[in-house]
């Protein structure tokens, strides 16, 4: 049914996002879909690594740690961004509709007062993609 599916992931929060990882991990075992684990960095250090280099390798790091106790394969792909923050929704949408993913699964917080004003990162995406999009709470 998916022949690939995106997982963005943001380095810097990686702990909080086992359930969606999990999910997708799953999905990829059930139906025999490449996962493919998207990071977004800025080419100036940040909290997670100096360089887009670094920031290769841990993202590389942490995909085969979390393939090899998910028991899959995965790759990766990364986009380097003057401001993550800013551009975060625009290179998210851009990444999958150049990977040619059939499902992005991504992690999201639950919705509070500020969601009614901004869309999370995981809601606009999910509104704009032209691809399927699981939002994991």
């Amino acid at each position: 049914m998916y022949e690939k599916i995106l997982v963005p992931v943001d380095l810097s929060h990686a702990k909080t996002l086992d359930k969606a990882l999990k999910t997708a991990a799953d999905l990829a075992k059930l139906y025999g879909s490449t996962l493919c684990y998207l990071g977004v960095t800025s080419s100036s250090p940040g909290p997670v690594a100096h360089t887009p280099e670094e920031f290769e390798e841990k993202l590389r790091n942490f995909a085969a740690a979390r393939a090899a106790e998910d028991g899959i394969q995965a790759d990766i792909e990364m986009k380097v961004t003057p401001d993550p923050t800013a551009d975060l929704n625009h290179t998210l949408l851009a990444a999958i509709e150049k990977s040619h993913a059939d499902l992005v699964v991504m992690a999201s917080h639950r919705p509070g007062f500020p969601e009614h004003f901004f869309a999370s990162h995981a809601g606009s995406v999910a509104a704009h993609a032209k691809t399927s999009v699981m939002v994991v709470r």
